[in-house]
């Protein structure tokens, strides 16, 4: 754990106001975290430093091109990025399936909206990515009506994609983003 980045982050929350409202279940050890609702590029902001807070190495996929970048590419490694080559493999859930088998502490963060508009469609690649590891689905959260930032219910995937989806969108519809009418509805 970057201490650097452990201070700042407990800086950060204390300015703005934020707490930490929960955390990773310490028996989980991989899993697939999906981040909602995805409003503000400041979503990133927080999240990391709550994962920062929380001490657990939470990861988000990157194109290895990006940690190729002088200056850049050690940041976002330094932030948690995982890069992902992907001249190798077309397939994003086979890749990120694979990192699953090369580590055993992993925690894989994304956005199933893809996007910081409104999105009534989830991508589904989280899911299968879950399903095809073996590993649960964590809820992280930002909730700006009450800056709180924290993870919800372990969700394991049944197969059964819509009824689990709407199981995780009745979860994040208690949740405010930075622009409500950008969240899930």
């Amino acid at each position: 754990m970057n201490s650097f980045w452990l201070a700042f982050s407990k800086f950060w929350f204390k300015i703005t106001g934020w707490r930490l409202h929960s955390s990773i279940p310490p028996e989980v050890r991989q899993a697939m975290m999906i981040a909602a609702p995805h409003t503000s590029n400041w979503d990133f902001m927080y999240a990391r430093a709550a994962f920062f807070l929380m001490r657990r190495n939470v990861r988000f996929t990157v194109k290895k091109e990006w940690t190729d970048i002088p200056v850049l590419g050690q940041l976002m490694l330094s932030l948690g990025a995982l890069p992902i080559d992907r001249s190798k493999n077309n397939s994003m859930v086979e890749a990120m399936t694979e990192l699953f088998e090369q580590y055993p502490d992993l925690i894989i963060l994304i956005t199933p909206e893809g996007t910081r508009k409104y999105q009534p469609r989830w991508r589904r690649g989280y899911y299968h990515v879950a399903q095809a590891a073996g590993v649960p689905i964590l809820l992280g959260f930002l909730d700006y009506g009450r800056k709180e930032a924290g993870v919800g219910p372990v969700v394991y995937p049944t197969g059964n994609y819509e009824q689990d989806e709407e199981k995780i969108k009745a979860f994040y519809r208690t949740k405010k983003g930075r622009f409500p009418e950008k969240g899930i509805r």
